[in-house]
């Protein structure tokens, strides 16, 4: 380092010690170039290295996990072709669907009933109050007296809650 301190120009080129020196100094300057150089190829080396580990590490994470993910769709998948498969369940999954449907029709029916006969209690009470069939009918359904298709419907509704023919 003392070498690389000491300009040129302290030396005489007349004393052969001095020229020795800096041939020396030269040489060891050189070293130095050719050994950074070398140390920097290796620390480049070593980055690209742990680069590409990284990137490896990196596929190998995305490569289980897509993995993982086609393996659970494909057991989700079975799962449901064994429970569509299997004949005791799909018949017990048609008989629980059949006693629901039934269920709601029962329930359907008697809300229809429970909507007539409250129709049919309020078309009395209006009779008794002294309202004829159109009056009644304009009251309840809200349609004027008329040909129009809504008032046609009403009044087959009216016949038929009243057994009118």
């Amino acid at each position: 380092v003392c070498l690389w301190l000491a300009p040129p120009f302290i030396f005489s080129r007349k004393i052969p010690l001095h020229n020795f020196m800096q041939g020396v100094a030269l040489a060891s300057g050189f070293a130095c170039c050719f050994e950074a150089r070398r140390c920097a190829l290796k620390v480049a080396k070593a980055e690209e290295f742990e680069a590409m580990k990284e990137r490896a590490i990196d596929a190998d994470v995305a490569d289980e996990l897509s993995t993982s993910i086609y393996v659970a769709e494909q057991q989700r998948r079975n799962e449901a072709e064994l429970l569509i498969a299997s004949s005791g369940d799909r018949e017990l999954l048609e008989r629980a669907l059949a006693l629901s449907s039934e269920e709601d029709e029962q329930e359907n029916v008697q809300r229809d009933q429970n909507d007539d006969d409250e129709l049919r209690e309020r078309i009395l009470q209006l009779q008794a109050r002294g309202y004829g069939k159109g009056k009644i009918i304009s009251e309840i359904w809200q349609v004027s007296k008329g040909g129009s298709e809504k008032y046609k419907a009403a009044e087959a509704e009216y016949r038929r809650l009243t057994g009118e023919s």
